[in-house]
């Protein structure tokens, strides 16, 4: 299901009905509650004075006015909701955008549950549906936990971390990752206890550019990564029995998952396309079988 698609569609539909309303329907509804007052005084008002007084008067003459400038129900369902919408939409599409996270792709780092932010705006200001970008204002950084439309098929969200940028030579051979020639040191970080499998794996510590965080490996068994199909820019990755090599081309990025041994990622499928960015991951908003998750992640 494409939201953004939907969401948008919904906000030209209640603009539209907020249109009419505003300069057809509100109008004709203030001619129709002017002239059922009109008729109240001229029919009603002696006899209410006499019965029950002016303030009487005064109530009936609200009570006419209300009922006849009221919306009818199809336009407090659309026009009336027009504004409500209108905020979802820019926030969603240029603030932060609410994310689940359905796999163990990136664990240790996110769990599968957890519910995330995703800035829209770090990476550059696009427009929605189209995701056309019309202000540049950063890059992707080594590092980064980057939320993009999967390449295959666009109308899937992957959330993965930024390994390569444009131009980078992203080396992983024998579980090791290398980027342009300088192995990342991996540091024993303890064990990651895995309570969805009821399993231990061990952990490590890895800094990515500036931002350090934790993966998941298993150093002693051997490396089996083959494509999965032949992806643009095939050419610039060559596949060895321990691992693989690519040269990042131009205006694209290497990702790979934090939880190396279960993520399907850059090494099987190719490169991100910057056309393809959705933001930047930053804060677990609520995982509601664990409280304890909410907070910000690097």
């Amino acid at each position: 299901m494409n939201f953004a698609l939907i969401l948008f569609l919904l906000l030209v539909v209640t603009f539209a009905a907020w249109l009419a309303d505003r300069f057809v329907f509100q109008r004709r509804r203030l001619r129709a509650a002017d002239a059922a007052v009109a008729e109240f005084e001229r029919d009603a008002a002696a006899r209410l004075r006499a019965s029950a007084g002016e303030p009487a008067v005064a109530t009936e003459r609200e009570r006419l006015r209300a009922t006849h400038e009221k919306q009818p129900l199809w336009l407090e369902y659309t026009a009336g909701l027009f504004p409500v919408i209108a905020v979802v939409f820019l926030l969603r599409s240029f603030v932060a955008e609410p994310f689940k996270i359905p796999s163990e792709s990136m664990l240790p780092t996110l769990f599968v549950g957890d519910l995330i932010l995703v800035n829209k705006y770090s990476y550059g200001v696009r427009l929605p549906v189209v995701h056309t970008k019309v202000l540049d204002v950063g890059s992707p950084r080594r590092g980064d936990v980057m939320v993009f439309r999967f390449p295959q098929d666009p109308s899937v969200d992957y959330i993965k971390r930024v390994i390569g940028l444009p131009g980078d030579k992203i080396s992983y051979e024998n579980k090791r990752l290398a980027i342009n020639g300088m192995e990342v040191p991996l540091a024993p970080a303890g064990e990651f206890e895995d309570r969805r499998r009821l399993a231990i794996y061990p952990q490590y510590s890895e800094k990515i550019g500036d931002i350090a965080h934790k993966v998941l490996t298993e150093l002693d068994k051997p490396s089996d990564i083959q494509p999965v199909l032949r992806f643009p820019h095939f050419d610039q990755c060559r596949y060895l029995s321990r691992g693989v090599t690519c040269t990042v081309p131009p205006g694209h990025y290497f990702v790979m998952g934090d939880n190396r041994e279960n993520s399907l990622d850059s090494r099987f499928w190719g490169f991100v396309p910057d056309r393809n960015i959705v933001g930047r991951a930053f804060f677990i908003w609520m995982n509601f079988g664990d409280l304890s998750r909410i907070g910000r992640f690097q």
